[in-house]
């Protein structure tokens, strides 16, 4: 593979997670192929800029949008990072480039209404996938655990004394995530329908499939659209706005932003504060209401 010192270095020891990886060299590849059919070389060490901006071009032309491009021109400038750093090459072709303008989107969680509504009122059969389709969206919704972490989790991850969740995050990070007691619940009640199962093959991983494999992320992003669109009318419904309603929600009921970081596995308060814009309105009812200048008499 001719990437492979990069993806050894990606895993060892950036710690990146084999999801992120496997983007990367996807990214790296189309490179390679554009760089095969236009120019008629292989040769990525020898590439200066003008090379990667018709490669830019080309993107723009096929109507990938700007979000998707610069992901992969950041692909490979960590790729001529690494190159540099090796000694393979004596300068970054992409140190002057310019990330495109993209527009920021605005992720709207799910109101606690809808959560409630489905939750408790729609119907979870007493099959095996009905109580593992609901620990899932009560698992999302009460720990704010990304998708993927989801995927990953071990039996062992969860602290059925203690009431705790183990969590590996990006970079390998471990944290520790309390669990509600309605949660483990229905922790009770799948590991008591997991063991029916005929032929579990994946004996470690605690979610899986009918088919006792270990459960796979378009199907969990299916279970998530297909239960909130029974319940919500909002464009988007995935996991990941699970995670934003978990964050939104706390810091509306006045969590600690430290707090929520911590609980989301972010290395920085910058990404948990981009959750706070949807608590401005919960924040204005409450410095309207404390406030000695704010109370209507």
């Amino acid at each position: 593979m001719p990437f492979q010192p990069f993806i050894d270095y990606l895993l060892l020891e950036k710690h990146y997670s084999k999801l992120t990886v496997k983007a990367y060299e996807k990214d790296l590849n189309d490179f390679l192929t554009f760089l095969s059919a236009t120019y008629q070389t292989q040769d990525m060490l020898s590439v200066k800029y003008p090379e990667i901006r018709n490669w830019i071009v080309s993107l723009v032309d096929q109507k990938i949008s700007n979000r998707s491009i610069n992901r992969k021109i950041s692909a490979l400038n960590s790729y001529y990072k690494f190159q540099l750093k090796v000694g393979d090459i004596t300068g970054n072709p992409l140190s002057k480039h310019k990330a495109l303008k993209t527009s920021k989107k605005i992720q709207i969680p799910f109101s606690e209404a809808e959560i409630a509504s489905v939750l408790d009122e729609l119907n979870f059969d007493s099959s095996f996938e009905g109580i593992r389709n609901k620990l899932i969206i009560e698992l999302f919704y009460s720990t704010g655990i990304r998708r993927i972490e989801l995927v990953e989790i071990q039996l062992n991850q969860i602290d059925t004394s203690n009431q705790t969740l183990k969590v590996l995050g990006k970079r390998n990070k471990e944290r520790i995530i309390p669990l509600l007691d309605s949660v483990m619940e229905t922790i009770q009640q799948y590991l008591k329908a997991r063991i029916t199962l005929e032929n579990i093959t994946d004996k470690n991983h605690f979610f899986l499939t009918q088919k006792g494999v270990k459960i796979y992320e378009t199907l969990v992003y299916r279970i998530i659209n297909d239960y909130f669109s029974l319940a919500s009318t909002k464009v988007k419904k995935s996991p990941h706005i699970l995670r934003h309603s978990f964050a939104t929600h706390l810091l509306n009921q006045g969590a600690d932003l430290n707090a929520v970081k911590e609980l989301l596995g972010h290395s920085s308060l910058a990404a948990t504060q981009v959750y706070t814009h949807n608590s401005i309105s919960e924040l204005k009812k409450v410095y309207l209401k404390a406030h000695p200048r704010g109370q209507k008499n």
